[in-house]
């Protein structure tokens, strides 16, 4: 335990007298050093966390969370009917069609995903359903298509506007193969808030992706909604074992390589900011080994009037790590601050000085994500209070060791 006077003399020598200014030149950066250090950390990961969560967010909302490919032979219904040992896990599945075209607008021409649904089951789809910013999706219907916002932008459509599209599928004719092409009424316009979503993909009925990709049983994936597609591993090895002559993958071994890396960056991140916090550890040496050349004459009083070398050591140590815990706290304030008010600040940044901080082009986000993680704030503050100890423990035994008698020797 610490007593009261060794209390109340650590938190005398937190301030420093007028002639001890560069002394406190050195607490004031080991104070700002740690704060923004850990501040910085909390930001990083809360952002980093924030982005892998919406990411995640809008690829379930957008992706089914399994989907089981025929090889040479079509799902039959029979099939289906296996998979009722797995109703507890398993929402919806529908079977649907993706393929690639090519979409002709006047002189604008660009190759785009098609994917095709039943007329009622992209109502299920909850991040194109919300995510309508013209038209309806009651529209959706038989030569019509819902296009993305960034590719009605980049290709100046809008509800109404009649396109072609262009299959990979061939006519053949007297003059030759011919691409398979057809005209569509545009019938709603969606955003997602990912914008390679939203450039590239079109939807349309499974009767006209039939008609226009001339499609064969072998064609059409069954598609499986999980009630918790984070836990989708152990049911795609079940679903693997029902569909044993298909292809199983899900959204995770679509996305492996990309999540991968953002966990390898996050971790990067945190070792890398972390020795901002060392940095600022450092200076609390600096400070405490000077604060003890500066005190030797008081520290050889106190052992002289009989405060043990225990007591001197304590005294050095709540100093050094006091300035290191309300730096700790402070940081954790700020940084959590920080966080929540992320999209805000970027706003006020952006309209300050007229810079685009966060480009949709480029992280494929509408604003700036954030998930604040209470674990991650106490990793780093642990951390950072260790880190602080560690700091803390060579000068405050270096005090302890003083001699009083060479001490006062020449004074």
């Amino acid at each position: 335990m610490i007593s009261k006077i060794e209390r109340t003399i650590a938190f005398r020598y937190l301030r420093p007298k007028k002639k001890e200014g560069f002394l406190k030149v050195i607490s004031i950066f080991s104070f700002t050093g740690i704060a923004l250090g850990v501040a910085i950390l909390i930001i990083v990961m809360s952002v980093m966390d924030g982005f892998r969560a919406e990411l995640i967010s809008k690829i379930l909302g957008f992706n089914p969370h399994i989907i089981v490919k025929p090889y040479e032979r079509k799902i039959e219904k029979n099939d289906l009917s296996k998979l009722n040992i797995l109703n507890e896990n398993i929402t919806r599945t529908t079977f649907t069609f993706s393929g690639q075209g090519i979409l002709i607008n006047k002189e604008y021409t660009t190759g785009i995903l098609v994917r095709s649904y039943l007329e009622n089951d992209i109502h299920k789809i909850s991040l194109i359903r919300d995510g309508i910013i013209d038209g309806s999706l009651s529209n959706f219907k038989e030569k019509t298509i819902s296009i993305g916002k960034e590719l009605a932008i980049s290709l100046n459509l809008v509800v109404g506007d009649e396109i072609t599209l262009m299959s990979t599928s061939n006519l053949q004719t007297p003059f030759g193969n011919l691409p398979l092409q057809e005209k569509f009424m545009i019938s709603s316009v969606y955003s997602t808030g990912l914008a390679e979503f939203d450039q590239n993909v079109i939807f349309m009925s499974f009767k006209d992706a039939n008609s226009l990709f001339e499609l064969t049983d072998k064609d059409l994936n069954l598609e499986i909604f999980l009630k918790k597609p984070g836990k989708v591993e152990p049911i795609k090895e079940e679903i693997q074992k029902i569909f044993n002559d298909y292809y199983v993958y899900s959204w995770a071994d679509l996305n492996k390589s990309f999540f991968g890396a953002l966990k390898v960056e996050r971790n990067v991140m945190f070792i890398i900011l972390t020795l901002i916090i060392i940095v600022a550890a450092f200076n609390i040496i600096s400070g405490l080994t000077i604060l003890v050349k500066n005190k030797t004459k008081e520290i050889a009083i106190l052992r002289t009037i009989g405060v043990s070398k225990k007591s001197i050591a304590k005294i050095f140590f709540l100093t050094g790590f006091s300035i290191g815990m309300l730096a700790t706290i402070t940081g954790v304030i700020i940084g959590v601050l920080f966080s929540y008010y992320v999209e805000e600040i970027r706003v006020l940044i952006t309209s300050i000085f007229d810079i685009k901080l966060f480009p949709e082009e480029i992280y494929f986000l509408s604003q700036i994500p954030s998930e604040i993680n209470l674990g991650y704030i106490f990793v780093i503050s642990f951390f950072s209070l260790l880190i602080t100890f560690f700091a803390t423990i060579f000068p405050s035994l270096s005090a302890a060791k003083l001699d009083p008698i060479e001490a006062l020797k020449y004074e």
